[in-house]
């Protein structure tokens, strides 16, 4: 099975490029962050037309998360057990295949040092041990998403301006290790090792023709799901203007196959 993240950043906004990465990549789950819509509001109708149906976790204006498949999902959940900040909608999981998906908007933190920071540091700690508690490293499990958080120096276009800076310092990688520790290891990495395969790049100061990004888009899977996954890749494309009336988002999708 095909499975995308991407964080769409507005999916009204980016409804359109939406359905063209479904037409172009044909997943059989594509796992939305920051879709910035009210539940009330999601476009079901417009998926229906093109043989998707969807389960959300929205808001207005801010987050959103969703799960677009073409087959029934099992045990949808919305949040988790012990979050710090419930009513932001961030995480949405589900069981497809046999393997259990979770999708995350992790919180952006702004600044080390500040409240939003702190939040994040409880959020992932929290977010950890529900996984932990709930689920099993020895079953088939992908976590995937918008970490906000880039793994190694490989990952950042210039690492020694990013260090000890939000994305990119010694508290945000220990939280990843907790990940690690648990038994999750990188689809991504399992088939590319080089350097300057970013899936963020900011809008201002020409950052994406300067390849001036980040990778912090990650696909983490127990060893039953990186023994399933065949293939790994990222849009590149998705982040240039081609024909599309809406700006791109500043992510592109992450793609990964399971067999």
């Amino acid at each position: 099975m095909r499975a995308i993240s991407w964080n769409v950043n507005s999916l009204r906004t980016r409804l359109e490029r939406t359905l063209g990465v479904l037409e172009r990549h044909q997943p059989d789950l594509l796992c939305l962050q920051e879709t910035k819509v009210q539940d009330a509001d999601f476009p079901h109708a417009a998926l229906e037309e093109v043989g998707y149906q969807a389960a959300v976790h929205g808001q207005k204006t801010y987050n959103g998360v969703a799960l677009i498949s073409k087959q029934p999902l099992e045990d949808v959940r919305n949040g988790f057990d012990g979050n710090p900040a419930p009513e932001q909608a961030r995480v949405i999981s589900c069981v497809l295949d046999g393997v259990r998906w979770i999708n995350v908007y992790v919180i952006n933190g702004k600044q080390l040092g500040t409240d939003k920071f702190a939040l994040k540091m409880e959020w992932l700690t929290a977010l950890r041990t529900w996984m932990e508690k709930e689920f099993s490293q020895d079953d088939p499990l992908v976590i995937l998403g918008d970490f906000n958080i880039a793994p190694e120096e490989r990952d950042v276009h210039e690492p020694d301006l990013w260090r000890n800076k939000i994305h990119f310092s010694a508290d945000e990688h220990a939280q990843l290790q907790g990940f690690t520790d648990w038994g999750l290891q990188d689809l991504y990495r399992k088939h590319h090792d080089g350097e300057g395969l970013y899936s963020w790049w900011d809008y201002r100061g020409g950052a994406f023709p300067r390849d001036l990004g980040l990778r912090i888009d990650l696909a983490l899977g127990t060893p039953a799901a990186i023994d399933r996954c065949t293939a790994a890749s990222m849009d590149r494309d998705e982040r240039k203007k081609g024909d599309w009336e809406s700006k791109p988002s500043d992510h592109i999708p992450v793609i990964v196959d399971l067999a």
